[in-house]
């Protein structure tokens, strides 16, 4: 139990990171025309933990077009939202990480 604990964290501190990584793009191309911005999504994998998706967000809202003069639609209050939010979920997995670890050194002392 506690490799596979180990295993789920380790995948969450990954997608974690990636999301952010995608929030800290968003955020310095927010003046850049043209920009398309990223969204993250999560998805459970199938033998436990979760992995994250990068893709472009959709540029019709309201039947209008993002083109190449135009600022990108890159939302600084949802940026720093998600931030947070993926900032929360990577502090957490680095718990688990960390519990798990403890409980196989816990383990391992057992052993001996």
């Amino acid at each position: 139990m506690a490799i596979s604990s180990l295993a789920i964290g380790i995948s969450g501190m990954k997608a974690y990171q990636g999301a952010l990584d995608s929030t800290a793009n968003n955020v310095a191309n927010a003046l850049t025309k043209g920009y398309q911005t990223q969204v993250a999504s999560f998805q459970e994998n199938p033998n436990g933990g979760v992995r994250v998706n990068i893709s472009q967000a959709a540029q019709e809202l309201a039947g209008q077009t993002n083109n190449v003069n135009e600022f990108s639609s890159t939302d600084l209050a949802t940026e720093l939202t998600n931030n947070l939010q993926y900032k929360a979920g990577f502090e957490f997995s680095a718990k688990l990480v960390k519990t798990a670890d403890e409980i196989l050194a816990t383990l391992l002392k057992l052993r001996e």
